[in-house]
């Protein structure tokens, strides 16, 4: 009996302190729980990075509901803000390197895990569309440079001048100086990438991007790289990067964000671990002062979120619910 009433008192005591942890819980414990938590059941799902990947869902859901396949819809999304001149991280208008050419990479995935990328692709418009031929018509995964404007010219696309006029004033003000140091969430939002699940069920994605404004001629960051930019497996999910591209690629990014989920981990939970996991990288890193890198991921379960080290992300999603911006959960504060 007595040991009746000590499993009972104790039991008591037990519950009293998991409500008393409860009330707690810090309102960002409670966002992750939230976003642990977020299901969107009914399909098709697009999630995008960036405030201008309301226009480009708002494309892609348009291209979807009309007929189109995943990867055209995801090329018609994302052409919207590779061809907006006032979209200064993404094809035309984009910052340039700091010999003033603007520089573009991009890559797609399907369900099947066929993909196409272009890298380090000058003066034309859409490099995602360019992807998508890379994909389709060659043996290859990617092309880069003179090679890939060779391949695209052959495929019908035009030459332009991507250098605006607001990008060439930015540009020639920072040869004022000429430091290369990224604004955090300024020159670091360089991507906007897409994810999609299809009213079937099926996964695929897409990057692009101009890359980190002032950069070297010749550099390349994660956004065409398979596994590091974007990545995708149809029986689990898939995620994608924005940000400092080279922290990204150290530890290839979005393909350790499928695995995780592949374990078991929902795409949050997944996406915190590898932001953690950069950021344990690199803290004592020379990048860490302007470090910030964010992903967006996706499961099999319409399981959707997006975590970044710094606060200012956010991201695009449309679903049954329409069109909408959310903020992404971030590791540091303001003060950090």
């Amino acid at each position: 009996m007595s040991s009746r009433r000590k499993f009972i008192k104790n039991t008591a005591i037990g519950t009293l302190g998991v409500g008393s942890v409860w009330s707690a819980l810090s309102a960002t414990e409670l966002q992750q729980q939230k976003h642990t938590a977020v299901k969107a059941v009914k399909k098709p799902i697009v999630i995008s990075t960036w405030k201008h990947g309301l226009a480009a869902n708002e494309e892609a859901w348009k291209q979807l509901k009309n007929g189109a396949n995943p990867l055209d819809a995801i090329v018609a999304g994302v052409g919207v803000s590779e061809a907006d001149p006032n979209v200064q991280s993404v094809g035309y208008g984009g910052f340039p390197d700091r010999e003033g050419k603007v520089t573009l990479d991009a890559c797609i995935m399907d369900k099947n895990s066929d993909c196409g990328a272009v890298s380090f692709l000058q003066g034309i418009k859409h490099p995602i569309a360019v992807a998508q031929k890379v994909m389709q018509k060659t043996p290859h995964v990617m092309l880069t440079g003179e090679g890939a404007l060779q391949f695209a010219l052959s495929e019908g696309f035009k030459v332009e001048n991507l250098l605006t006029e607001k990008a060439k004033t930015a540009w020639k003000k920072w040869l004022e100086n000429s430091k290369y140091k990224p604004v955090i969430n300024i020159e670091n939002h360089d991507t906007i990438s897409m994810l999609m699940l299809d009213e079937e069920g099926n996964l695929s994605g897409g990057c692009t991007t101009s890359g980190a404004a002032w950069k070297m001629h010749g550099r390349v960051g994660d956004s065409p790289i398979i596994g590091a930019g974007l990545f995708l497996d149809n029986e689990v999910g898939a995620a994608a990067a924005t940000g400092l591209c080279e922290a990204v690629i150290r530890t290839a990014g979005s393909a350790m964000v499928v695995e995780l989920m592949r374990q078991g981990k929902s795409p949050y939970e997944a996406c915190k671990e590898i932001v953690e996991r950069i950021y344990d990288k690199h803290k004592n890193h020379s990048d860490m002062e302007y470090l910030q890198v964010g992903f967006i991921a996706v499961n099999k379960k319409g399981e959707y979120a997006g975590y970044s080290l710094r606060p200012g992300f956010n991201y695009a999603i449309y679903d049954d619910k329409g069109n909408r911006m959310e903020p992404a959960t971030s590791k540091m504060t303001k003060k950090e």
